[in-house]
Formats: C-alpha cells, structure tokens, sequence
C-alpha cells in the first residue's frame, strides 16, 4: 500500500489553508475536552468558573486544569482503578467505588484533598477488579495523589499543577477562546 502525502480526491493536492486563530483555539478546546470526555456544557461551566476567578487568581490555566483534574473520574483514572476516562464514569457510575466511604455515583464530583478513595467490598469480586492488583504494581501515581497498593485505597493529598499534569492542549488557547 503506497500512502501518499496528500488527501484522496481530485482536489486532494490542492495547498491547504492554514489554520486562523480562531481554528486553532478550537482545536485545542477540542483536544481538552475530548481528553477529559466532557460535554460542551460541561466544559464550557469549568472555563467560566475559571474566567470568573480570573481577577483574583494570575494563573487561570493552573485553575481550570485543577477543576479537571479533581473530578472523580478522572482521580479514578488517575490512580489506574481504570484503562481509561470512559471506564472509569462507567465505574462510578455503576458505584463500584466510595469517597470517604460513602458511594458516589456522581463522576463529575469533586474530590478534595483528604478524600479517601476505595472499591466498594463487594464489587472487589467483580472480574473487572480481579487483575487490578497486577496492574496498579506496574502503576505510577501523580505525587498529588496517594494510593495504597495493598488494599486498593487511594487519597488525595494535594492540589495538582500545571507543570505535574501536562495537558495535551495549549491552556491559554482555551482561556482566549472563552474570553471574547
């Protein structure tokens, strides 16, 4: 199979345009929140928080990835309980998981420092959970989260940064785009 450098078609070899800033900042959104698997809603809420806040706080960027990366599911992936951020809203949303040992069935919940986060007891014997012992050992954890390899408990114990986190999109972008 011979792969060619530009798309099929008879306008395939036409120059593409590049892209406006406009289309930039909107593909960077789009990466964010595909990354995250949010809604525009969704999305949209955490960047005007943020926005709101802008005044008193001089990193925006370092806000809103800390709103993300504080919810519940992605604290659950983040800890490796999942494969990925679809598994892990399933997962809550089944309430195979407790925050300070009260179910949670909620993914966009915020986990604050101190939670302690751990697989209900009876949803340990569900095969999804079989071979998760093997993979967590293999597992490495944010320095902002804290997990119990042994019993299958993980806690928040600070905030995320900017700089631990790396984000697959461009922040800045994102905040621009709101902004207007």
């Amino acid at each position: 199979m011979i792969k060619k450098s530009y798309p099929p078609g008879t306008k395939g070899k036409r120059r593409i345009k590049a892209l406006s800033e406009y289309g930039k900042e909107l593909k960077e959104r789009q990466k964010i929140k595909n990354w995250y698997n949010l809604t525009e809603t969704q999305f949209e809420k955490y960047v005007k928080e943020t926005l709101k806040k802008r005044k008193k706080i001089e990193n925006p960027a370092e806000l809103l990835i800390q709103k993300l990366e504080t919810r519940f599911d992605n604290v659950i992936f983040r800890l490796g309980f999942a494969l990925s951020h679809s598994q892990a809203r399933q997962l809550i949303s089944h309430r195979h998981f407790l925050i300070n040992d009260r179910p949670c069935n909620i993914p966009s919940c915020r986990v604050k420092i101190g939670d302690k986060i751990s697989i209900r007891s009876n949803s340990r014997k569900k095969a999804i959970f079989q071979n998760l012992p093997l993979a967590i050992k293999k597992h490495e954890v944010p320095s902002w989260l804290e997990l119990n390899k042994e019993s299958l408990e993980g806690k928040m114990r600070g905030m995320p940064t900017l700089e631990e986190v790396v984000p697959p999109a461009e922040i800045s972008a994102i905040i621009e785009f709101y902004s207007r």
